[in-house]
């Protein structure tokens, strides 16, 4: 690791001026971004940590649903959301291990992307707004494929807006060294319709799956699933699974995820 300087600025203001340096580069949990300077695979001049931002820490109820700060840690995520949106708190609960949850953040998560991560499947699947310091962005518009966002150089996520399901359920296939999901599905039903968001399995990040939201839009029951496939062209194939796995495991998944939600 070589050096480089730390920022620890107060309000979000301070943070959008500290990172228009030249090699500035957002700090938040860390998960991702320590063990590759680590590795010297990135090597940023300037590290601007947004943990110090109170406005962007904590859950609240507040106007659309639930508010999650960005800098909240998941283990906060999974004790304060629990009240108000279950699924996304058991999520969160799910998340690495006890170090991993005290650490990493919701909006480094969503902000990095990765496509085995568990919120992106959260955040599609509720219809969830991200607010940034500059826009809010609605998250059919803000996940464009792997590790690729719509956030614009400088531009950070100050909270993410939930909007409360009626019913919902995360469910995911863990690989047991990392607890990232091989597969993670989950599933929202509002009075308007449901929403399938698919987690780790797909080559372009997380994804919708359309056919199972039209078939349990009719008819809320695993049954409803019955005769759809995914496929396994476009899906990630690696030591751990083929492509052809993945699919068949994200359509297990979400059965498991509509009885659970039920």
């Amino acid at each position: 690791m070589r050096d480089f300087e730390f920022v620890k600025p107060a309000t979000v203001a301070d943070a959008v001026k500290a990172l228009a340096a030249d090699g500035a580069q957002p700090l938040s949990g860390g998960q991702t971004l320590i063990p590759t300077m680590k590795q010297r695979l990135n090597t940023p001049e300037r590290l601007v940590s947004l943990t110090g931002i109170a406005e962007m820490k904590g859950v609240c109820k507040g106007e659309g649903g639930l508010h999650v700060g960005a800098a909240t840690p998941h283990a906060v995520v999974a004790r304060d959301a629990a009240a108000y949106y279950p699924a996304l708190a058991a999520l969160a609960g799910g998340i690495g291990d006890p170090a991993v949850r005290s650490r990493g953040t919701i909006g480094g998560s969503l902000a990095n992307n990765d496509p085995s991560a568990c919120y992106p499947s959260a955040a599609l699947a509720s219809g969830a707004t991200i607010v940034t310091n500059t826009r809010k962005i609605a998250a059919d518009d803000y996940f464009q494929g792997l590790f690729s966002t719509a956030l614009e150089e400088g531009e950070i996520i100050t909270e993410v807006r939930f909007p409360i399901p009626e019913k919902a359920a995360y469910v995911k296939f863990n690989q047991p060294a990392s607890r990232f999901a091989l597969a993670g599905v989950f599933v929202a039903k509002f009075s308007g319709g449901v929403r399938v968001a698919i987690t780790g399995a797909s080559n372009d990040g997380v994804f919708r799956w359309a056919e199972a939201e039209s078939a349990l839009g009719a008819n809320f029951a695993p049954s409803s699933l019955e005769g759809l496939n995914l496929s396994g062209d476009d899906m990630i194939s690696d030591l751990h699974g083929t492509g052809a796995y993945r699919a068949h495991l994200a359509k297990v998944l979400t059965k498991r995820a509509v009885i659970a939600a039920s």
